[in-house]
């Protein structure tokens, strides 16, 4: 679980900048057509067997992914035919251990003269049930949710799988769902694809545009945020709230998104006018695969000290609430303008060697057994000299590639210690990576909803309270 391949990481960069230019062409002769990526990969495919297969002759949900390149992946089965791999996923079963059971519900169970309760009562020439979330002739609602690790289905309420997101198949990557096989589709309700506003219809318009950025603009503070093209949300979410902050608003803070290409053309098409209309995002030249995201942070550090020139450069996500005023007050309170790095500081962690974890790093990637301090990705702060050694390292192929990225940033500037740089490190308690609570610099996990009602409560002078308690 490596980096993916660099030529072919380029190469699908390539195809889908070249297929977005020749889009972007197209629109300039006033041409109509458009045309989606020929075999999409198919990030899961969830296959409901009510009749069973090859396999087994009881009701069955297979998992799997599918790609062009490697075909069809290892399935995953629902009931396992070895529960004991029944790994976890978001700290959810991969499968519900109920699935494939006896479903005692079905049978009224008698009780002896005593009170104490019998085995339930099985009618004779009857086959006792198994449980099984799908029923012929019975309605269901069914939620697909994008999870931290991996994909829930759940099911009337109930959770029943879990599906591991696969490498190079993140979950950003889909453009559409399609449904098919045993189910009866009545209704569906669709959020999170890529989809964008009608610019006609949206009446701040102005006030969501950021100016232009004259090169090498001083500025008090950098922020580069990581996005991926299916977030339109969220980034309209960032734009409505946090980065309405008057440091903001006046140029003394800039804002970017960091987003890399899609798969799928007309999701780019998408990406490409909201680029054009907002003038806030930055595109990176590659399909967005979470292998890669480490030369986004080496972005927004020449971004930051390249093309503009910052006295701070911050990273964040486009999920989490960051209150701009607060990290420049907290910023002006350290007093540090060299070798600093502010944040949610880890000072003794260790390297993940479960193979299936996300992060999970080999001793040939990371062979000691501690890290050195890194800050939580969703929000920290480096100094300009540090993130213009940055640049320069990574122009002279100095920099040691590391795909979580930041713990990368942690190792960077241990390197940079161990050269002389005089390194502070600021912890700052108030940045929270697993959610919100009261009193937060940075609040991470936050939804559309979430950040514009944080906001509201900014704007009624109701302090950083956290919402939906």
């Amino acid at each position: 679980m490596g980096l993916p391949n660099a030529v072919e990481a380029i190469k699908e960069a390539g195809l889908a900048w070249n297929s977005l230019m020749t889009s972007v062409e197209m629109e300039r002769n006033e041409s109509s057509s458009k045309r989606g990526e020929p075999d999409p990969p198919i990030i899961l495919h969830y296959n409901v067997r009510l009749h069973g297969d090859k396999i087994t002759e009881d009701a069955v949900i297979v998992q799997n992914t599918w790609t062009l390149a490697r075909d069809w992946g290892e399935e995953e089965r629902c009931p396992s035919p070895d529960p004991d791999k029944n790994k976890k996923v978001d700290e959810l079963d991969q499968c519900n251990k109920m699935v494939g059971k006896d479903d005692n519900r079905v049978f009224t169970a008698s009780r002896h003269s005593n009170g104490s309760r019998k085995s339930p009562v099985v009618p004779e020439g009857s086959k006792l049930r198994k449980y099984f979330p799908f029923k012929q002739g019975y309605l269901s609602v069914a939620t697909l949710r994008v999870g931290a690790e991996g994909i829930q289905m759940t099911v009337d309420g109930k959770h029943i799988t879990s599906f591991t997101f696969r490498e190079t198949l993140e979950p950003w990557l889909v453009s559409e769902v399609r449904i098919s096989g045993d189910i009866k589709l009545v209704s569906v309700v669709a959020s999170g694809l890529p989809t964008s506003e009608d610019l006609e219809h949206i009446i701040d318009l102005e006030a969501l545009i950021s100016q232009p950025l004259p090169p090498r603009k001083p500025l008090e503070l950098f922020i580069g945020v990581f996005s991926t093209a299916n977030n339109f949300k969220r980034r309209m979410a960032v734009r409505r709230t946090w980065m309405q902050y008057a440091a903001v608003r006046s140029g003394a803070v800039a804002v970017r998104f960091f987003v890399g290409l899609h798969k799928n053309q007309m999701v780019n098409e998408e990406l490409w006018n909201e680029a054009r209309t907002y003038g806030d995002i930055q595109l990176m030249p590659f399909v967005d695969y979470y292998g890669l995201i480490t030369w986004k942070t080496i972005a927004i550090c020449i971004f930051g000290t390249e093309v503009v020139s910052a006295k701070f450069v911050m990273k964040t996500d486009d999920d989490a609430f960051v209150r701009v005023d607060e990290v420049l007050a907290s910023l002006n309170r350290t007093n540090v303008t060299r070798g600093l790095l502010y944040g949610l500081i880890n000072s003794d962690s260790r390297p993940h060697r479960n193979s299936d974890s996300k992060w999970y790093i080999s001793p040939e990637e990371w062979p000691k057994e501690t890290y050195p301090p890194w800050a939580h990705g969703p929000g920290y702060v480096v100094s300009r000299d540090i993130a213009k050694a940055v640049y320069k390292r990574h122009k002279k192929g100095r920099l040691k590639m590391f795909k979580l990225e930041d713990v990368a940033m942690g190792i960077w500037i241990s390197d940079m210690k161990k050269n002389g740089l005089e390194v502070k490190y600021e912890k700052e308690e108030r940045i929270y990576n697993e959610g919100c609570k009261d009193g937060y610099v940075v609040a991470h996990y936050q939804g559309p909803r979430e950040m514009m009602c944080l906001w509201q409560k900014l704007q009624e002078g109701k302090r950083a309270n956290c919402c939906g308690e």
